[in-house]
């Protein structure tokens, strides 16, 4: 749902609480556009404009949905003020004092305003004119807050030639073309959001880091995602060559050690353990990904064993009864995450320590699963309790012991603008509008102002 909100500036804020598969706009349109769009979301947007796409209802029926929210403040456009020039558009000249000569009026696509007026200055020192012009608009032609709709409209899943079909059918003329340029050149404004040059001087005790991947001109581009385990902020997000452990130690060692960050927050994959112990960084290995899997294998295993397929179990000397005792422990263990359990899990494991791997070519059978189950169960437990022995001053627990952050960011920030689409064309594409997306939602509370992002 998208609520559009006059601001104390003039501008619009928007208030965006959605599924990008469904797009709603408050303004009444009175007549059909007449440009085709090819896309799917141009084809919603060309029905909805012809009133044969009902909007959808009961979107937040089922209360526990977390929906996509941003916030962004479009830029205000005030005929009657401006900035005083404060040097000369002459590159090279030194000149600092300006003359105005002329008012001069300019034509703009604008959503209020047809018609602006700019003043013509005239540079003491060498001679130079140059126009200034009032707040939100620029020597273009279209406004500063046309543009920040249209960068907000393929933000929330629309494509440039359905941005195009709904600007021009709300009266503001601006090709597809123009909404392109117009969203790269804020893309590329944002700033921070990459592992060379993180947020200023931003400072976290905990780091947690993911990775996904998109499709960019037919190939698979590997995007790794690294935020701040305890908020939630998104600190970058870059382009990796690949995911074994040596890149990705290439890639999270400067973000850890420029947020001074002791613990990293992660899935189990080996690869970043690896990167845990070698940085020196304590490691929260996800607890969820950890139950799930437990939990699949557990129940895997005791059907086979019930179902008396496999024999294995005896040449360890261990009973069927004793074996479904032992994996229900597990699963016990593994939802309650208690630090001093390990040394049960150590036990446990114990019994299993003889069981022999299969041949090469044979499958491997229960024993020996159940052996590697519980022994990486016991070596994996002191990450996957270290949140119950990190806390703060009041000692509570300063993690939940889950890598949601990253994952929401993952979802949010970067794969619900993906899915509308076919894949990007270009991989600084993929990473630009991941990136101004995920700082939009790093400044949720205030709100993102555009026009900072406008040069």
């Amino acid at each position: 749902m998208i609520c559009f909100d006059e601001n104390h500036n003039g501008g619009f804020t928007l208030a965006a609480q959605f599924s990008l598969a469904s797009v709603l706009f408050s303004h009444a349109l009175n007549k059909p556009a007449d440009i085709c769009d090819r896309s799917k979301a141009g084809k919603k947007v060309v029905k909805w404009l012809w009133g044969s796409l009902e909007p959808p209802h009961n979107l937040r029926k089922n209360r526990e949905l977390h929906y996509m929210r941003l916030k962004l403040l479009l830029p205000a456009v005030n005929p009657a003020k401006f900035e005083p020039p404060r040097k000369c558009s002459r590159l090279g000249c030194p000149g600092m004092r300006f003359i105005p000569r002329q008012e001069v009026s300019k034509k703009i696509v604008d959503a209020q305003h047809a018609e602006v007026t700019a003043w013509r200055y005239e540079c003491v020192k060498c001679g130079c004119t140059f126009r200034v012009y009032p707040e939100g608009v620029s020597e273009k032609q279209i406004s500063k807050r046309v543009n920040g709709m249209a960068v907000m409209l393929y933000l929330l899943g629309l494509s440039y030639g359905a941005v195009e079909i709904v600007l021009g059918s709300l009266g503001m003329g601006i090709g597809k073309t123009s909404v392109y340029r117009g969203v790269q050149s804020v893309a590329e404004q944002v700033p921070g959001m990459r592992r060379e040059k993180l947020l200023g001087e931003y400072k976290t005790k905990a780091v947690g880091a993911d990775v996904t991947s998109v499709r960019c001109n037919g190939q698979w581009v590997t995007i790794g995602i690294a935020v701040d385990a305890i908020n939630g902020m998104v600190l970058s997000i870059d382009h990796l060559p690949g995911e074994d452990a040596e890149q990705l130690k290439a890639w999270l060692e400067p973000i850890l050690e420029a947020v001074d960050a002791d613990v990293l927050v992660t899935d189990d994959a080996d690869a970043l353990k690896k990167v845990s112990d070698e940085t020196g960084r304590s490691q929260q290995v996800c607890k969820s990904h950890v139950g799930r899997n437990t939990d699949a294998l557990v129940d895997e295993l005791s059907a086979i064993i019930v179902t008396g397929q496999d024999h294995s179990l005896e040449a360890v000397g261990i009973t069927p009864e004793q074996a479904l005792d032992d994996l229900a422990a597990l699963k016990s263990m593994i939802h309650s995450r208690c630090p001093e359990d390990q040394s049960q899990l150590e036990e446990i494991s114990l019994r299993y320590a003889n069981a022999r791997k299969p041949g090469n070519g044979k499958k491997h059978d229960v024993a020996y699963r159940m052996r590697n189950l519980f022994i990486d169960r016991w070596n994996l437990w002191p990450r996957l309790t270290f949140y119950h022995t990190w806390k703060d001053e009041n000692d509570n627990l300063i993690l939940d012991g889950t890598n949601n952050h990253c994952e929401r960011a993952i979802g949010w920030w970067i794969k619900e603008r993906y899915r509308s689409m076919h894949g990007y064309k270009r991989e600084q594409s993929a990473l630009g509008i991941s990136r101004l997306i995920a700082f939009a939602g790093n400044h949720l509370a205030r709100g993102l102002s555009l026009a900072a992002l406008m040069a």
